[in-house]
């Protein structure tokens, strides 16, 4: 195999080539999580200008996804559900190549009602993706256990690791267990910001791409954890663009490699995230994937979430 099949099949089998995105029918900052993510802010706006400014903003970013060659396929949240952070879908469902769905245990009641294995059934009809079985690990609520989906876990496909800061969201033991469905080797750390607290997922300040990680590596435990992290980036063949704490606030680790179809590989970035790059590490960013900016202000101040929480990546194979 020649070292172009080698790259078209290492993007194929990390970067998805379509995403689900639920456009939010109520926005605002969920009093019930913000306790864990830092990244969220209330604001004295009227929940209605709010939410029509999140809804402008999610629109762009499907369109500039779309028209940069991603399969888009954009659902609306149950607006009798209120479920606030509906349209940050991937942190309870994951898709796979072999046509499994996976669903994940959430900390809180109002995320655990964006469930909807039934939209995923009527998606999978429409786009005729073919979904084999499901692996249901929400039983685990139960016990207290929490990983919610690709928002805990940042999935190294292509060297089946799962990459996790653990935390009142990403439980040690909810990632075993997702990690032994997955057949993934989990590589578990803890990460703090400035302040101390725990970073309530693991993809604001990761993001692994067919070449590239993308890793805010001082916000991580030294010694051993921070130990872990590289060994598996090592052992991955990954580069690194490695972030500051003060970016990871401007969500440049909430990023998403994705397959862009005939120009390769391209990285949804939000605008914001963008700007703080330095010009170095942008060049860095570009030779792994073709960058797509997209303005969602409004949805990570209020949210607490960026333009890789609102992508749910597509695995699943086409039906005959």
């Amino acid at each position: 195999m020649n070292a172009a099949n080698r790259e078209a099949d290492s993007v194929a089998i990390q970067c998805a080539r379509a995403v689900l995105m639920v456009r939010p029918a109520t926005f605002y900052a969920n009093p019930e999580t913000q306790a864990t993510n830092a990244f969220q802010h209330a604001v004295a706006v009227p929940a209605a200008d709010t939410l029509a400014a999140a809804q402008a903003e999610f629109d762009r970013a499907a369109e500039a996804l779309a028209a940069a060659g991603v399969e888009v396929a954009v659902a609306d949240a149950d607006p009798l559900a209120e479920t606030p952070d509906a349209l940050f879908p991937n942190n309870w469902f994951s898709t796979h190549a072999d046509g499994r769905v996976v669903l994940y245990p959430m900390a809180v009641p109002s995320r655990r009602r964006e469930r909807r294995p039934q939209l995923l059934a009527a998606l999978a009809a429409r786009h005729r993706w073919r979904i084999a079985r499901t692996a249901d690990l929400t039983g685990l609520e139960a016990q207290g256990l929490i990983v919610e989906g690709t928002g805990s876990l940042v999935l190294d496909h292509g060297a089946r690791l799962a990459y996790a800061a653990l935390s009142p969201r990403t439980h040690a033991a909810a990632v075993e267990s997702a990690c032994r469905e997955l057949g993934y080797e989990p590589v578990a750390f803890h990460a703090y910001d400035a302040a101390g607290r725990e970073v309530y997922h693991t993809n604001v300040l990761m993001a692994v791409g067919p070449g590239l990680a993308v890793l805010a590596s001082g916000m991580i435990a030294p010694g051993a954890d921070l130990r872990r992290v590289f060994d598996a980036l090592e052992r991955s063949g990954k580069a690194l663009l490695d972030i500051s704490p003060e970016q990871v606030g401007e969500f440049a680790g909430n990023v998403l490699f994705l397959d862009g179809g005939r120009e390769g590989p391209l990285v949804a970035v939000s605008r914001r995230a963008w700007a703080s790059l330095t010009r170095p590490q942008r060049a860095l960013l570009e030779q792994h994937a073709r960058p797509v900016p997209c303005a969602v202000e409004t949805i990570e101040h209020v949210g607490g979430g960026g333009i890789r929480c609102m992508l749910a990546e597509i695995f699943l194979p086409h039906a005959p």
